[in-house]
């Protein structure tokens, strides 16, 4: 009896050896390499911040978040061009995200935890670092991405009261200024939330402790840190207001833009950090940031093994 050989090996079969052609072929065209599955990578992620790409119920609770801070700006302008004599919008721009902090804060604890933990828990992170992507371009792409969305969540309310504003015939110099302002300090939360955001979903697969945490990290310090500063106001201790700020990411971003943006301040007594202590606040802001880059980078130095 003869062998009939094929490329899985060698079979008995008829009267001659044969070599099957089962249509392996060479990839002739273009590699496109690192830089563009970074971009796909960043794409990726930054549609599913919003649902696009996804399922209808993923959809509903970052449209509706979204909807939310671009309502209560479209009601502060209905109100501003409404009011007689009214020569300025109710809120300035840099309090904005301020106020809605609790939407912000639910939006990054419900997306950041979908944008790293799923790839933990399914254990497609090795994946990904096969090839082309490195570690580098997996949390520079994630990161970029959240950073991004919360920057459409924060800049599109600002973008309708600077419209609003503009339509009332409001001071075109004044506004724009303001608007300016508004856009760098929601530039710096965007970033600031979504490390820290990234870096606390990370450190678990399962999406709902990252939620938790993350909520943890973001309001619950805010309450703790408000409250503390609430008692040492009414003690006589206005110094130790300032200080307190450190340790709370949104009062950080008060604090930066208090000292350097023009904004009013919501601390206890509405005295914010001046200069020098601004620098110490932007300092710790800066260094969160990099900090949570570091920690990204470490976690997943052991999970794309």
């Amino acid at each position: 009896m003869s062998t009939e050989t094929t490329r899985t090996g060698t079979v008995s079969g008829g009267d001659a050896s044969r070599i099957h052609n089962i249509g392996y072929r060479s990839y002739d065209g273009v590699r496109l390499g690192r830089a563009y599955a970074r971009r796909s990578l960043y794409a990726q992620s930054l549609r599913g911040s919003f649902g696009l790409g996804r399922s209808a119920k993923s959809k509903v609770l970052p449209m509706l978040l979204c909807g939310v801070m671009c309502l209560v700006a479209l009601i502060l302008v209905a109100v501003a061009i409404a009011t007689p004599n009214m020569t300025k919008l109710p809120i300035k721009y840099t309090d904005f995200a301020i106020y809605l902090q609790a939407v912000i804060g639910l939006f990054i604890a419900s997306q950041a935890p979908q944008s790293v933990s799923r790839d933990l828990r399914f254990k497609s992170v090795p994946l990904y670092f096969s090839r082309p992507i490195e570690r580098v371009d997996y949390v520079v792409a994630k990161l970029a991405a959240m950073a991004s969305a919360l920057l459409v969540l924060t800049g599109l309310p600002l973008v309708i009261l600077y419209v609003g504003a503009l339509l009332a015939k409001f001071d075109l110099a004044d506004q724009t200024k303001g608007f300016g302002q508004g856009m760098v300090s929601v530039a710096l939360l965007s970033v600031l939330f979504a490390g820290l955001g990234l870096v606390v979903a990370a450190l678990t697969p399962r999406r709902g402790f990252g939620v938790a945490a993350v909520i943890a990290v973001l309001t619950i310090t805010y309450g703790a840190v408000s409250t503390v500063q609430a008692i040492a106001w009414q003690t006589g201790s206005p110094g130790a207001v300032t200080w307190l700020g450190l340790f709370s990411p949104i009062t950080l971003i008060d604090g930066v833009q208090t000292a350097f943006l023009g904004a009013g301040s919501a601390f206890p007594g509405g005295e914010g950090p001046g200069a020098a202590a601004g620098v110490v606040y932007l300092i710790v802001v800066l260094a969160l940031v990099a900090g949570s880059y570091a920690v990204l980078m470490r976690r997943y130095r052991r999970v794309g093994l």
